[in-house]
């Protein structure tokens, strides 16, 4: 960093950076400076003159705080530090002006806008305008943009900011909006009316500073101040993006991100913004027995009777679903490892060696990718299976970040060294010498689910862990499903995976496993949100709350534990899933030894110490050797086949199955001969 530099804003001395903009310096200070295109993660427009400040000694007019740097501040005459000041006269006619000329075309609909209440453009002109307008001609209007089914766009509000054209250009890596015209004419435009195909596309409704782009699945169904707002976080990836979920009654009506620098910055993708909707459909919302092959609904008691005798009949397996909470795993595996029987998470076959925690989750942060200089990607496909992350390696590649790709050629949004989509092509990077130069360069590893799951997935991880000590690099594993690292935490694994624990089993305890198909003969007991796959196979069903109904636990992708907060309540006779089960074992004479959920907590945090420390990140070391073996043949997979349809909330929800259709369209519409 370079050396400080002082400077006099507001008759308060500071020192800062002088590679600082002005709006930063009085940020740092506590000065509130107004602004419309500013934003922190995207680049510098300049073009709304909102943040306008007084330079004394400088030119006599308004300077753009935005654009112009601490150190290209001139001292005083005798080498005084330069004076900033964001509240003299110059400064408030300046700003009442700006705002004038940004109301002049702009539409007095804040009645119908449903960015009322929450809008940049009301709070600024009720703080820095004026209370009339000089302006008597006719207002301009302009043609709506269809941006497909996410974003609802009104543009004869818009005010030009940039800020979405500059979102999808630099963040999400893609290039159908752009600004045409001149003065009057000027105006916000998609590329040859395409509509946004990027799964990061909501994120321009949160940037926009006023009501021109607008989330049409919420349009016209609530205002800000009817919401009870509830911070959590989300499992639609194994990302474990801070989000805040907005609830009017009952009923999930928005999903907002919320900033974590650590993890999602203040993006999130599409599907965990507008799967709301996702809640309401095919809930479970009371218990079933299934007599005479059909399903009918069933009481409380007699639903538990009924698994309680079948945990009894026999060798009992439990398998754990993508979207289950901590709390409930545990519980899980305490209640069948007590009748002898045994639990597995990893229903996808990935190879992740139970009781070493570097080589399930890694020794690298997510933030480890802004300062990478070479990465590294095996069998994995992030634009797919965790679009925020994917925005974090583009800006790693803009700043200069070289990156590889072992696996399917796939877009990305930025460029990469393809080295290769099979084994052999791993084989070979493993093997190749590691000069000098590039060892000393930091490098970060990121190996996907598409590279662990087929047979020879141990034999994939010793080579990459052989990689990653010759390069002495750090190593991530990027899952894509938000229970797993959890409970690979807590153990629930059985040696020889999901086939040796549905071995021989009478009944099967299915938690929200809607993913893999029971084989025919077991005795099934589901336990989940939504009547999905594992619903349809059940005996007995017993309905459970989903992840914005019940407070829970969840350990992200690097091994960060995470809170999860009940925003509204399930539907029916549903119930939380860690009650369920001390319910359940009650009934089945093996009674857990909790009746409370801070209970069943401390009894977790006793058994796994480092899942106390919420939202901390463990020190993990990666295992100093794995059992080698021998690679297979044949291309790397991906871990995600639809991105909008992977969990059984989203294969609920109608807005997600029209995304799907969507995007297959496009997939196989015949491009044009050029």
């Amino acid at each position: 960093m370079s050396e400080l530099r002082k400077i006099i804003i507001d008759d308060r001395e500071v020192e800062v950076d002088p590679a600082m903009t002005l709006i930063q310096a009085c940020e740092q200070v506590g000065i509130e400076i107004p602004r419309f295109c500013y934003h922190e993660r995207l680049s510098i427009a300049g073009n709304c003159r909102m943040c306008l400040v007084e330079v004394v000694g400088g030119p006599p007019k308004p300077a753009a705080s935005c654009a112009m740097q601490v150190r290209d501040l001139r001292p005083g005459p005798e080498g005084q530090p330069p004076v900033v000041k964001t509240n003299s006269p110059m400064v408030k006619k300046a700003r009442e002006g700006v705002m004038e000329f940004l109301l002049i075309n702009h539409p007095l609909d804040c009645p119908i806008c449903d960015q009322g209440g929450e809008c940049d453009l009301q709070d600024q002109a009720m703080a820095y305008g004026v209370d009339f307008s000089r302006y008597r001609e006719p207002k301009r209007a302009v043609d709506d943009l269809d941006l497909g089914p996410l974003v609802e766009t009104h543009m004869t509000r818009c005010i030009s900011c940039t800020r979405c054209v500059r979102f999808t250009t630099e963040v999400a890596g893609i290039t159908q909006m752009g600004q045409t015209g001149r003065g009057e004419d000027a105006e916000i435009t998609s590329y040859l009316n395409q509509t946004l195909n990027s799964n990061l596309q909501g994120n321009i409704i949160d940037l926009c500073p006023v009501g021109a782009l607008v989330s049409k699945p919420y349009a016209f169904t609530a205002r800000p101040w009817e919401l009870s707002k509830t911070e959590s976080i989300d499992v639609m990836d194994a990302l474990g993006s801070a989000i805040r979920v907005d609830t009017k009654g009952r009923e999930v009506m928005r999903i907002l991100p919320v900033n974590h620098d650590a993890v999602n910055e203040e993006w999130i993708s599409d599907k965990t913004r507008f799967v709301f909707d996702g809640l309401r459909r095919q809930r479970l919302d009371r218990p079933y027995i299934r007599e005479n092959g059909k399903l009918r609904p069933a009481s409380w008691p007699e639903a538990l009777g009924a698994a309680a005798n079948a945990l009894r009949a026999g060798k009992v397996a439990g398998v754990v679903g993508d979207l289950a909470p901590v709390e409930a795993i545990f519980a899980l595996k305490q209640l069948v490892e007590g009748l002898g029987g045994s639990v597995e998470c990893r229903t996808d076959g990935a190879a992740l060696p139970a009781g070493q925690r570097g080589a399930y989750v890694g020794n690298a942060a997510i933030e480890d990718i802004d300062s990478a200089e070479m990465i590294q990607l095996i069998g994995t496909d992030p634009r797919t299976e965790a679009p925020v992350l994917n925005a974090r390696l583009r800006r790693a590649w803009i700043r200069g970040a070289d990156i590889g790709l072992v696996g399917p050629a796939v877009d990305l949004t930025y460029d990469y060294a393809h080295l290769g989509d099979d084994r052999a092509a791993l084989d070979k990077l493993c093997d190749r010498q590691v000069s000098d130069e590039t060892r000393a360069k930091r490098t970060l590893v990121i190996v996907g689910q598409g590279a662990l799951t087929g047979e020879d997935g141990a034999a994939v991880l010793e080579r990459v862990m052989r990689l990653v000590r010759n390069s002495d690099s750090k190593m991530m594993i990027l899952h894509s499903a938000a229970s797993r690292v959890g409970a690979m935490d807590v153990g629930a694994v059985t040696a020889g995976g999901l086939d040796a624990a549905l071995d021989g089993a009478a009944t099967v305890f299915n938690l929200g496993a809607d993913e893999i198909d029971v084989p025919a003969g077991p005795f099934v007991i589901y336990q989940g949100s939504h009547g999905d796959r594992g619903a349809h196979r059940a005996d007995v069903i017993l309905p459970a709350a989903a992840y914005t109904e019940e407070p829970g636990l969840f350990v992200n992708t690097e091994g960060r534990p995470q809170l999860a907060q009940r925003a509204s309540f399930a539907p029916g006779d549903a119930k939380e899933n860690w009650a369920i089960l001390r319910a359940l074992s009650a009934e089945a004479g093996q009674t857990l030894p909790y009746d409370s959920l801070a209970q069943l907590r401390q009894a977790l945090i006793a058994a796994v110490p480092h899942l106390g420390d919420v939202d901390q990140l463990a020190d993990n070391q990666l295992p100093a050797d794995l059992p080698a073996g021998d690679l297979g043949q044949g291309a790397f997979g991906g871990a995600v086949r639809d991105f909008y349809l992977s969990n059984p909330i989203a294969r609920a929800s109608a807005l997600m199955a029209e995304l799907s259709a969507g995007a297959k369209a496009r997939a196989n519409s015949p491009m044009a001969a050029e």
